[in-house]
């Protein structure tokens, strides 16, 4: 529901139309979200010239193909994150949506709630004086996703660092203001499903660490984890911590990804106090505390679309630093980056 709940509170976006596979399928979404059109092909719905944004929440794979053909087709594309396989498929997405004069943009959701807008304040204020080292993680339980998930198809652009694993790189990457990385080590544990699917390649990394080399000599550290066992067999493990240490202290955030539901900002000078805090409302004032980073994001992605300043934005050379960042981690633990789209634009 990362488009639709948020769509319904704005007042300038109208959600007029869903496409899938078959039509069956596209008809009991649309009754479901009182959506007025449904199409039984993604291609139909491009072709309806009624629709001037497409939102692409595709397997990772699809990506590059339906972005390309929706901008082809004329309309802004809001793409779900990961952009695609590969950075030359990013860019190239990116490069196409510049050529036809249309927004286009990845949907790193966390990148515009004013908790994490404020840690990255905090950083670039220098409080915590230059940076060292940033530590990012994403680690949920076993059981959260689910064995066969499309997550774990190395066909349909799967893996741990292909899904939340982009976050952790992304977060690093903007905290640091460091689009340049070099992936020092990485390491993984790779995807074991008790009962093989059909899709089931051995190639699938259900955890990822890495250790990253970024401008001026800062150190990064990401660890994710889509299934991480229980401890002792019954207590859970969830890390979604954001944490950024300088020469005089550091700051934290405990749940950068969502922090709508909870988070602490936690800031601690050597020497001096401990603070915390909370941060819901933008610097203005703007907006209700219950607003989500989805919420945010829609309302940046339709400033930019109307003409209007973002508060925030997620750029082509942000999405393409990550994707040069995430193959390289594969390149380094030895799995290699998933295909490159076979599309060829007509």
């Amino acid at each position: 529901m990362a488009l639709i709940l948020p769509a319904r509170t704005h007042p300038e976006v109208i959600v007029y139309a869903v496409g899938a596979r078959n039509l069956d399928k596209a008809k009991k979404y649309a009754k479901k979200h009182r959506i007025e059109k449904a199409y039984g092909s993604y291609q139909e719905l491009l072709d309806d010239k009624d629709v001037d944004v497409v939102y692409n929440p595709l397997p990772n794979a699809l990506h590059h193909e339906w972005t390309m053909k929706a901008l082809a087709a004329g309309k802004h594309v809001l793409n779900e994150k990961p952009s695609a396989n590969t950075a030359e498929d990013t860019a190239s997405m990116f490069d196409l949506a510049e050529q036809k004069g249309l927004v286009m943009m990845d949907a790193y959701h966390y990148r515009f709630h004013p908790a994490v807008l404020r840690v990255k304040e905090i950083i670039e204020s220098k409080t915590i004086g230059k940076l060292k080292t940033v530590t990012a993680k994403l680690i949920v339980p076993k059981g959260i996703t689910a064995e066969g998930d499309i997550r774990y198809d190395f066909a349909l652009g799967g893996g741990a660092l292909m899904d939340m694993g982009v976050y952790t790189v992304n977060c690093i990457q903007y905290m640091t203001s460091s689009r340049s990385v070099e992936v020092t080590d990485a390491t993984t544990e790779l995807y074991a499903p008790k009962n093989k699917p059909e899709s089931y390649a051995s190639n699938i990394d259900r955890t990822a660490t890495a250790t990253l080399t970024l401008s001026d000599g800062i150190k990064g550290n990401l660890e994710v984890d889509l299934a991480r066992p229980l401890r002792y067999g019954l207590i859970p493990t969830l890390d979604m911590s954001f944490k950024a240490e300088g020469v005089l202290g550091s700051v934290e955030i405990d749940n950068y990804v969502m922090p709508t539901l909870y988070h602490n900002i936690t800031v601690n000078i050597r020497g001096g106090p401990i603070s915390t805090e909370k941060v819901y409302k933008n610097r203005f004032g703007e907006r209700e505390e219950w607003r989500t980073t989805y919420m945010y994001q829609l309302e940046s992605f339709v400033d930019k679309v109307r003409g209007r300043e973002p508060k925030a934005w997620v750029s082509k050379e942000d999405s393409v630093a990550t994707m040069k960042c995430v193959e390289k981690i594969y390149q380094k633990n030895g799995l290699g980056s998933r295909p490159k789209s076979a599309y060829i634009p007509v």
